[in-house]
């Protein structure tokens, strides 16, 4: 299974960027790109998933 994305951005300005926490699957990127690639796998058991309700995040101020 495969997904294309196309994105257009005509102008880009960036003033400030504010990172507070990373994922081990994250990526951060600002420009342009011809390409990106990405794989995932999945080592725990599926009796180990804890699926429960979403919980919103406060946004800090």
């Amino acid at each position: 299974m495969s997904m294309n994305l196309n994105v257009v951005n005509k102008e880009l300005c960036v003033g400030a960027v504010r990172i507070i926490g990373v994922a081990s699957s994250s990526i951060f990127l600002i420009g342009d790109t011809e390409n990106i690639t990405l794989t995932s796998a999945f080592d725990t058991p599926p009796e180990s998933l804890i699926v429960g309700v979403e919980t919103e995040i406060a946004e800090e101020v």
